[in-house]
């Protein structure tokens, strides 16, 4: 197995070095952000040598996949209404990645979530995205801030703020989550929560009609995983024996630990894999711009 993360590396190496790579712009449910099982190219008629070195990721990546349970999200749907400050972030009435609601009229979610924000809307108090249950708040969002050091290629600041066209009625089913306090490391092996609608098959585009949650773990050394892609902007969770994490549809979504909102869904290698955790965005690196932008209420 080591020679085959070596070879993944490797062919990581070359495809950098490719100049027509190029993030997919047009993703309507980003898993993580970013699938290298699924490098796009930029250019209309890539080489046959960028084609060749795509396939052979591709079959290594695949070779991993042999421990993964079809539950890719590893949980189970949870209490309805229970996760108080989970949002549906709609695009043309369809769910593409969730938020966090920390404000009366602001979520936080990931900058690849971003689509104009006369086009999208986000919905608060949801469980089943297949029904009407007649407790929702729905939002037109007035503002779409996207942080000024996100980096589309590296996923680096992978964090944007979501102005809502009016304030939110707390109550029973929607409330704030908590934005974490401490500039102290998050500790390996703590438990965390993430929750989504986003797929549970493993490369299914079937969203989760209703929402659900599973505990992880936070991801020591993870550069080791990533071969030093990961910053310190971002922290690695999931499970040291695989088949537990935020995959297809999650992305902008919360991870929950110790009750603190400590990271958003951001991008990895594929879903639920032992071999590569799932990526975050270390939101309490953004706490200060965060509040920045709330309290002074302009954009960035």
């Amino acid at each position: 197995m080591t020679g085959a993360l070596v070879a993944v590396g490797q062919i990581q190496k070359l495809l950098e070095a490719q100049d027509s790579l190029a993030l997919p712009q047009n993703l309507m449910a980003p898993a993580h952000g970013l699938f290298l099982t699924h490098v796009q190219y930029r250019d209309t008629d890539p080489s046959n040598m960028k084609k060749c070195l795509e396939y052979t990721l591709l079959l290594i990546i695949s070779s991993l996949q042999d421990s993964l349970q079809q539950r890719i999200i590893g949980g189970q749907e949870v209490e309805p209404y229970s996760i108080k400050y989970q949002a549906s972030i709609q695009y043309n009435n369809f769910h593409y990645c969730g938020g966090t609601l920390i404000h009366r009229q602001w979520v936080v979610t990931a900058a690849h979530c971003w689509r104009p924000s006369y086009l999208i809307k986000v919905v608060l108090s949801e469980h089943n995205l297949s029904s009407k249950e007649g407790v929702e708040q729905v939002f037109g969002v007035s503002r779409a801030l996207v942080h000024y050091m996100y980096n589309y290629r590296t996923f680096d600041s992978d964090i944007m703020l979501l102005k809502l066209d009016k304030p939110v009625e707390f109550n029973v089913n929607i409330q704030p989550a908590v934005l974490p306090t401490s500039l102290a490391p998050l500790q390996g092996g703590t438990v965390c929560t993430v929750s989504g609608w986003g797929v549970t098959q493993v490369y299914s585009y079937y969203l989760s009609p209703v929402l659900r949650a599973v505990d992880v773990q936070i991801i020591p050394q993870c550069q080791y995983y990533y071969y030093y892609r990961i910053t310190d902007n971002m922290v690695c969770a999931g499970s040291p024996l695989g088949g537990k994490d935020s995959c297809q549809g999650d992305s902008g979504g919360p991870l929950i630990c110790n009750g603190y909102f400590e990271g958003i869904v951001s991008w990895g290698i594929s879903c639920a894999n032992q071999y590569f955790p799932g990526v975050y965005t270390k939101v309490r690196n953004y706490v200060s711009w965060i509040n920045w932008i709330i309290e002074n209420d302009i954009t960035n």
